[in-house]
This record gives C-alpha cells, structure tokens and sequence, in this order.
C-alpha cells in the first residue's frame, strides 16, 4: 500500500509540474507572438491616461518568470512618470502631450507632481492637450495644466469641492456583542473614533475641515493660474455645480470646448504637424516607460540614495506595499556600506502603523545620520508612525497637500464578552500569577486598562520626545500642534513639522547639496524580491483573495470589511492615523 501511494504521488507530482511547464510555454509562445516592437515614430503624442495604479515606487521583475508571467501587476512608479515627462520634453520625436484620463488612480499629492512636472514640460514650447468623456476632480485638476481642454458634448465635470466621509461601527458593536476597546492619548487621534462614538467628535470635524480647506485652497491655486480664473470664481462654480454639463462647462471656462473624440484628434494631429487624414501617432505613457524612458541615465560614480517607505508600518519584514523594518533596515544598511552613496533621501508615504516598528527605523535613521545627510520627501501622507520616521531628519521636504502630523497614540484590542453572554459562552481562566490579565470572552478589567494606558502614555512621551529633538522644539511645543492632530503640508510648514514645500527631485537636490556633489545618480532601496509561490499567486487561474472579495462584495464593502479586519490583526501600540481617509 505504501508503494501505490507512493508511485499516485510520483504521477501526480509530475502531471503539476508538467502542467506548469506547458503552462510556461504557452504564455511564451504568445509573448512571442503576439508582441509588437515599441518605437517613438516622428511627431509622436505621448498619451497620459494613469488608469493603473500610482506607486511612489513600482520595481519591476527582472528574472525570468517576471518577464514572461507578467508577475509585476499593473502599477506605475511616480518616479518613472516623473523621469518619462523629463525625457519627452527633450525627446525630439515627442511633438507634445494628450492627457485622456477618465480616473487618475494617485494620490492627491502624487497627482500635483506630476501636474508641476507637465508645467515644466511646456516650458519646452511643445503642447499640452487633454480630452475626457467626463471629468472627476482628479482628473479635471490633472488635466487643467493643459494648453486646452476639450470634452465630449454630453459629458460634465465632476467640480464641487473636497470631501471627506468616515464610517461609524458602534451602534454595529452593540448589536452584535463584540467591539474593540481602544486606549488613546490624543483628543484628534479619530483612528479608533469610529468604535467610539456614532458621529463624528467635533475635535475631528475641525481638523478634517481645515486640512480639507487647505488642500482645496491648494488645488485652486493651480487651477487658477491655468485657467485664469479667480479663486474666488472657481468656488462659486463649485458651489453651485456650475461645470455639471458641458454647456455650463464652456460657458465657466473651465473648458475650451465640447467636441467628440474625433475631432479632438484631428486637433491634435494639426498640433503635431500632421495632414488631417494621416494616421496620428501615439505612445502611451506605460510603453514609452518600457523604452527606459522611466529612467534618468547617468555615468556619475557618486551617488544618492532613495529609500522608498510605502504603506502602513509593520512588525517584520515588509514588501513594496508595507514597511517594515527589517527591509527599511536592510536598506539603510546597505547604503551606508556603500562607499559611492554619499547622502540619503528617505521618501514617505505612509499613513503609520506600529509604534514598535516605528521605534526601529526611527532609531537606525540616528544611527545613518552620523554618517550620512539624511533628507525627507513626504508624498501623500507621512503621518503618526509615518512622522515618526522622518522626525529625526537634517530636512523636511513635503507637498503642500500632504497630510502629516497625527503624531498621537492608541492601543485597540476586540472584545466579544456580550456575544459571548448572548450565545451561551462562559470562559475560566487558571492563572499561576496576579498580574493583569485580558481574554477577548471577558470585560476588559480595571487593572488590564491601567497597564495598558500606562503603556500609551509612555510610547506617547517617547513620541514627542523624538519630534522634539528632531525638530528642536520644546516638548511642551510639539504637544501643542500634536495631540494627533492631522496637518495639511501648507500647514505643518508654518507649525514647523517640516522646513520646506518641495518635491522628491528637491529633496534629492538638497541632499546633494548637503553631500556636496553636483554629479550623482539616484539608486533606489529597498530591492523587492518575490518568492515562488506569491508569483503564482497573481496568475490568472491563481485569483488573489483580494480580487475573489471584491468581485463578491463590491469595492465599498470591501473597503469597510478591511476596516474591521485591520483592527482585528492590530498588534501592539499603535501610531497610525485613520485607516480610511478617502477624500473625494
């Protein structure tokens, strides 16, 4: 018997395995086959759609399975968009740029950079055109750097101002018999609001308010100059919906005109010297990246470093969508072995996470910055944990419409003790010692809340004590502007959270300055790599479980699942701003 099970495993191990094989061959026969060559042909449009995902840093694969299993999911670097729009302004093929977004699928800040660079693009003299079917604020912001805007005669503009909608669980909590308990010290610190309350404290609503209003009044700025509009007319136009329709779009300026997508192109190939029945020649922005467009090319021997932390911070070890700091240590390590990195540049986009982990990257930063400039670029949010680790840099450079600050604490663990009641449930403890004690089937006790309180205070203390000598505040000072209390970029400059508005090429640059070295490229940390199996894991007869929930609870209620979910894996103290912060 054991001989025939052996011998069934043996052939069905290698039936998998060739399966997988002819799998593999497959998808190289039509990668073959079906692949055309990637050429910038004279008079060239490159187009900027921005459907797939932005990333401050998107690493491709290089080894084989990367190429031919398409294993890099759809995400694009800003920083190869960035570097794409420096070579296009230069890229004697490129006759100019058609921005055709329906969503921009970045952050606000994200977006903004690359609205400065199109800026710095046109300075060239070549044109900058932008059509949409529809415009959200995103894209309509995107697209107002443009000489022209056009859009489909039945089609309108989504402008009306910045909003913000956070989900309450309490009254879920009650009904159902399990709710977290949540320790906190910060009267802002609305992470843990929702299993608090119903509605919204008024210490929270002012604080959305006023970064909303700022990175509102930001946006504006932009597109006033674009457009030649008032600040005060474009609010007026917001408020009272006045770009709903194309008609009204027109009349407000907002656009130039509403023409089908046709005429546009006809537009277009006027612009770029083509006859009107020639065939227009485009490249689309992924595919103009693909020629190494995405890189800036350099013989320098001197280098800067740019360590990319992306996503919530965690315990452990990280990937290119959480920091962790056994990665972020790794890749400090690494540069400061290097004897040709001569400054460091730490880019942050993070909403926080564990205070631990926090702790960790906060202190090998010290120990980087005794050998080494240290610089940070704050992207779309670099706040609670996310400041932690940029607290202690020589600069601070952040986008007007980052969102910092929240520098506050809280601890939350779930408890189902009225479930528990409800169903029938009775748990007994048998412990050999006095001390507190906490079991999710049990009111959380006196003394277990204490303890608990005793530890937020402390890492609280140690928080401020950090951004105090970082900054060189008093204690009683970075108290006062904390309290995790969120900032808008243009905000935390005047309090003193950072130093300077500016992007990653300016933190880059002063990094230099700091090193002094006026020749250098950029080498980017940390360096991903995926293991076998999380390869797989994206194929396409390999459904992510991610993809599998959101096909079957839509993308809303998927969001407010993961909400609960990331609550219930919470592990230890926790410096992290809101979970769900979709401003819209």
């Amino acid at each position: 018997m054991k001989f025939l099970g052996n011998l069934l495993a043996s052939i069905l191990g290698t039936l998998i395995a060739l399966g997988i094989l002819f799998m593999m061959f497959v998808v190289i026969a039509m990668a073959f086959g079906e692949s055309e060559k990637v050429v910038v042909k004279d008079n060239s449009v490159l187009v900027i759609k921005l459907d797939a995902l932005v990333k401050d840093y998107a690493p491709k694969g290089t080894d084989f399975l990367d190429e031919f299993f398409a294993f890099a999911d759809e995400k694009m670097g800003l920083n190869e968009i960035i570097n794409a729009i420096e070579n296009a302004k230069n890229d004697v093929n490129i006759a100019g740029i058609s921005i055709n977004t329906l969503n921009v699928n970045a952050g606000i800040s994200q977006t903004k950079a690359i609205r400065n660079k199109l800026e710095e693009f046109k300075e060239s003299g070549k044109f900058i055109m932008a059509y949409g079917d529809v415009y959200n604020q995103k894209s309509y912001y995107l697209s107002s750097v443009a000489d022209s805007i056009f859009m489909n005669p039945l089609g309108g503009i989504e402008f009306k101002g910045l909003s913000s909608e956070v989900l309450f669980f309490k009254d879920l909590q009650d009904k159902t018999g399990v709710k977290m308990e949540v320790i906190r010290h910060g009267k802002y610190k609305s992470a843990v609001e929702p299993f608090l309350y119903n509605k919204m404290s008024d210490e929270n609503r002012e604080q959305i308010t006023s970064f909303l209003q700022s990175i509102w009044g930001e946006l504006l700025i932009d597109v006033s100059k674009s457009r030649n509009k008032t600040i005060e007319e474009l609010n007026i136009i917001a408020d009272n919906l006045w770009a709903r329709n194309a008609t009204l779009a027109v009349e407000n300026k907002l656009v130039d005109a509403a023409v089908y997508l046709d005429e546009y192109e006809t537009k277009l190939k006027r612009a770029s010297g083509i006859s009107t029945d020639g065939e227009l020649p485009e490249i689309t922005l992924s595919d103009y990246i693909s020629l190494g467009k995405g890189r800036v090319i350099s013989s320098a021997t001197n280098k800067i470093a740019v360590i990319y932390a992306q996503g919530e911070i965690i315990y452990g070890k990280g990937n290119k969508d959480l920091i962790g700091q056994e990665l972020i240590i790794e890749s400090l390590r690494k540069a400061r072995k290097d004897k040709n990195v001569k400054a460091i540049v730490l880019r942050i986009n993070s909403p926080g996470g564990s205070a631990l982990a926090s702790e960790l990257i906060w202190r090998e930063l010290e120990v980087t910055k005794k050998e080494l400039p240290l610089v940070v670029s704050m992207g779309d949010v670099a706040a609670s944990g996310g400041y932690y680790i940029a607290c202690n840099a020589d600069k601070i450079f952040a986008e007007s419409t980052t969102i910092s600050g929240s520098i506050g604490v809280f601890g939350a663990i779930p408890n189902m003790s009225k479930l528990a009641d409800n169903i029938g449930i009775n748990a007994e403890q048998v412990s050999t010692n006095k001390s507190p004690s906490y079991s999710i089937f049990e009111p959380i006790t006196d003394e277990f809340r204490t303890v608990t309180t005793e530890g937020v205070e402390d890492i609280y203390t140690a928080f401020l004590e950090r951004v105090s000598a970082g900054r060189n505040m008093s204690v009683e000072a970075v108290d006062s502007i904390a309290q995790g209390r969120v900032w808008a970029g243009v905000d935390a400059l005047q309090n003193g959270l950072v130093d300077e508005l500016g992007n990653l090429n300016d933190a880059i640059s002063y990094a230099a300055e700091l090193a002094v070295v006026t020749d250098y490229k950029v080498r980017n940390y940390p360096d991903y790599k995926l293991n076998f199996g999380e390869k797989f894991s994206g194929l396409p007869f390999m459904k992510s479980k991610e993809k599998a929930m959101i096909e079957a609870l839509g993308l809303e209620n998927y969001k407010t699942y993961q909400i609960l979910k990331h609550f219930s894996e919470i592990k230890g103290m926790q410096a992290r701003m809101p979970f769900v912060l979709d401003i819209k």
